[in-house]
């Protein structure tokens, strides 16, 4: 008995041990991760040259220069991006705001970019590191009235609700100036379940063990997760800021919060700095509960002239297309299943469907009554649906859930959140007039590892774009928390995302990331049409929205609205009374030659350039890629709240095709203008012929004879899909013109008509 006794209590004092050595490596050990050094200077002036030279073969007469950029970029000080840099996810290593600045300028060649790392996560120090980063960045630019390189400091308020109602979404914020006076001295982030997803969801004993254990599985390797464990810690050890008080009185060290947009705009009008506030992902559903729309942004109360850009495609997706279908009905204040239509099935339907498979021998009314249960708890449990169907396969879920005739989609599109809505929908609250969040389009990258404007060529889809997940089924299970698949049960189970992460499940573990993989694609660009490329000329482009979105191809694009007194840009708005007419210029982006050109090589060294550019930079022959057609997009607001919004956009309203060439320019105008006696706007798409894109055939739906799906072949960001595997699948690369809003003038349509009356009277006079 005493011998049984001492051993266990040697066995107890070893455990005591190993805890004792686990806790000091998780809870010691640990850096903060600086920002960086940067490497290159600012190019040689030849190679800024060549980029206006190559432009103005292409450009109208007098044209303004066409900038490109990324106004969308997270680095390693994101918590998400840190967790892709890890080794279990085959990550990178740290990509610090320095690389930022060395890819921009050497591998991407971009004009101008932005941080924007989310608040959430974003300490007081990474913040002033940033703003020093930016500073460095533009130091080295040359002349700051003909930079290489504009860097704009910035952040992402990354919002996200468990309800439609208080969802509203992920907005970046960048300030025009970089001087630290002319700067916030804290960020401001949303609070709810991305401060929740920090916190590991109020994680209980079975997350921490886990959490213990990581860096000694991987004890070779210990130093990275010691190091996310630490920024973890450093960045819930912020104090809160106190609330109702003034955002520019509060001097302490403390972490802010909005909750509702509204709110972060009454804090940013507190600091009065020339600020951007531009939506994204707004179509983009790993987040976003079940019945989401944007109607309550479009009210007065949250919208504000600052927001006065969207961003309409990043390498997270196509955030632009309208669609009539819903992933749920609102039917007396409970969400209901609908029946699949012909381009779209509703994840809800599907998991029903998965657990008719399973009924077996069970009684035809006990199967429905599985089939119809699986559906609404599918509903109940938002971003974490796919965990109400026990033991799934991913490929079972097949293309449920996805736009099938959108170019590009984000992943679990969510119609009620597109650019079209959005520009069609308007709010009619009692006693307001009408209120519309009309808004200029670009593109960005939104990627995660420090890499503005990644979709100069289309390669390493692990580098390039956002894809990442375990890098073994060991793994798999581990990040999980659970056996994968599981038991194939014959009814669904109930879920909440908020117990799951109380349970400690990791919260990446609870949106369906899995299948999400197969839609990052290479990131998007900003275009401006810029009278130089200063600072400040930049900023006053994006003001006024004469600035255009493009797939990640330098596509140079031209629309303007012609009147008798001029023309008028892309982005402006204007009373008519008479039909509009249009021009439209486009030229496609120039085919790459491969590797990166001799000042790349000159200006970074060659381990730092393989690092960040893979070896691949953007490299242009002379050659232009030619532009297929250009597709114009008009849409008629509302003028009641009972409007079918889907009747009020007309998407494609004229095809206009191109001849062959590197330039295609075309006219149309709208000669039912002034017999419809309302409000349009008008855009434009300048496609080029398909190429190969990472991700474009998203989960690669093999289709029976009738084009119906019936087997999906995911492009994994984990171990499943091999590492080099880029996934390519052709893709109608396009540039989007930001709108020209038309208002509807009655007295100057009256005046036009009289006139043209009186012409033919003295016309049909002998």
């Amino acid at each position: 008995m005493k011998r049984w006794l001492a051993r266990i209590g040697i066995t107890l004092g070893v455990l005591v041990v190993l805890l004792a050595i686990g806790g000091y490596v998780v809870y010691s050990g640990g850096a903060l991760e600086g920002p960086g050094k940067i490497e290159g200077k600012a190019l040689p002036p030849e190679a800024v040259a060549a980029r206006v030279k190559l432009q103005r073969d292409a450009a109208p007469e007098k044209a303004k220069q066409i900038l490109f950029g990324d106004l969308h970029v997270h680095t390693t000080f994101s918590m998400d991006a840190f967790f892709r840099s890890l080794p279990m996810v085959n990550g990178e290593g740290a990509h610090p705001p320095a690389d930022a600045c060395d890819f921009a300028r050497y591998c991407s060649q971009l004009d101008f970019f932005s941080f924007n790392d989310h608040a959430e996560a974003l300490t007081p120090e990474h913040w002033q590191e940033t703003k020093e980063t930016v500073r460095q960045c533009n130091a080295l630019a040359g002349d700051s009235e003909n930079p290489d390189l504009v860097v704009f400091a910035g952040w992402e308020w990354s919002q996200v609700g468990l309800v439609a109602e208080k969802h509203y979404g992920h907005k970046n914020v960048i300030f025009r100036d970089e001087a630290d006076d002319q700067l916030p001295r804290r960020t401001i982030a949303a609070p709810g379940q991305s401060r929740q997803a920090l916190r590991g969801g109020g994680q209980g004993a079975p997350r921490n063990v886990r959490a213990l254990l990581v860096p000694l599985l991987e004890f070779s390797e210990r130093q990275r997760y010691l190091d996310i464990a630490k920024l973890q810690r450093s960045a819930m050890s912020v104090p809160d800021c106190p609330t109702g008080v003034d955002s520019t009185k509060i001097t302490e060290r403390c972490h802010e919060e909005a909750e509702t947009p509204r709110e972060l705009f009454e804090k940013l009008e507190q600091w009065g700095l020339p600020t951007l506030v531009i939506p994204h992902g707004t179509t983009w559903g790993l987040y976003t509960p079940p019945g989401y729309s944007y109607d309550k942004q479009i009210a007065p109360e949250q919208n504000h002239a600052m927001q006065s850009l969207i961003e309409i495609y990043s390498g997270h997706g196509n955030s632009e297309e309208h669609r009539a279908w819903r992933e749920a009905l609102n039917e007396n204040g409970q969400l209901t299943c609908p029946e699949p239509t012909e381009n779209y099935e509703p994840c809800c339907w599907r998991a029903g469907e998965i657990i008719r498979s399973r009924c077996g021998d069970a009684p035809v009314d006990e199967c429905e009554k599985r089939v119809k249960d699986a559906r609404a708890k599918h509903l109940a449990a938002g971003m974490a649906g796919h965990l109400s169907v026990p033991g799934h396969d991913i490929e079972q879920w097949g293309n449920c859930g996805q736009c099938e005739d959108c170019f590009l989609p984000t992943f679990d599109h969510k119609p009620g959140g597109s650019v079209q809505y959005i520009m069609a929908k308007g709010s009619f609250a009692e006693g307001r007039p009408p209120a519309y969040a009309p808004m200029g389009f670009i593109g960005s990258s939104d990627v995660h590892t420090a890499r503005p404007g990644t979709g100069y060529k289309e390669f390493a889809r692990r580098r390039m774009a956002d894809a990442s997940g375990p890098k073994s089924a060991e793994w798999r299970e581990r990040l999980a928390g659970r056996e994968l698949p599981g038991p194939k049960l014959p009814e669904s189970y109930d879920v909440d995302p908020v117990k799951l992460a109380q349970q400690g499940v990791p919260p990446f573990a609870i949106p369906n990331f899995e299948r999400a993989a197969s839609f990052f694609t290479t990131g998007g660009l900003v275009a401006t049409h810029s009278t130089g490329r200063s600072r400040g000329d930049i900023w006053d482009a994006l003001q006024r929205r004469e600035v255009y979105a493009t797939s990640g191809e330098r596509i140079l694009l031209w629309f303007d609205l012609v009147t008798d007194a001029g023309t008028r840009p892309m982005g402006s708005s204007l009373s008519l009374g008479v039909p509009p007419r249009f021009k439209v210029r486009a030229a496609g982006a120039f085919e790459q030659k491969a590797g990166c050109p001799e000042w790349t090589t000159a200006g970074l060294s060659k381990e730092r350039t393989q690092h960040l550019c893979a070896g691949e930079c953007y490299h242009p022959s002379d050659k232009r890629r030619p532009i297929a057609k250009i597709e114009v997009v008009r849409i008629r607001p509302q003028v009641r709240a009972d409007e079918s919004v889907t009747e009020l956009i007309e998407d494609v309203w004229k095809t206009l095709e191109c001849e062959s060439g590197p330039v295609c320019e075309v006219e149309f105008d709208d000669p039912s203008f002034v017999d419809g006696a309302r409000n349009v706007y008008y855009y434009v798409r300048a496609l080029q012929n398909p190429t190969p894109a990472v991700n474009a055939g998203n989960l690669r739906c093999e289709r029976d004879a009738s084009g119906r799906c019936t087997n999906v072949k995911p492009c994994y960001g984990d171990f499943r899909t091999p590492y080099q595997d880029d996934c390519l699948a052709p893709a109608a690369e396009r540039a989007w013109s930001s709108p020209i809003f038309v208002r509807f003038d009655a007295e100057a349509a009256k005046k036009a008509k009289a006139e043209a009356d009186n012409d033919t009277d003295g016309e049909s006079k002998p």
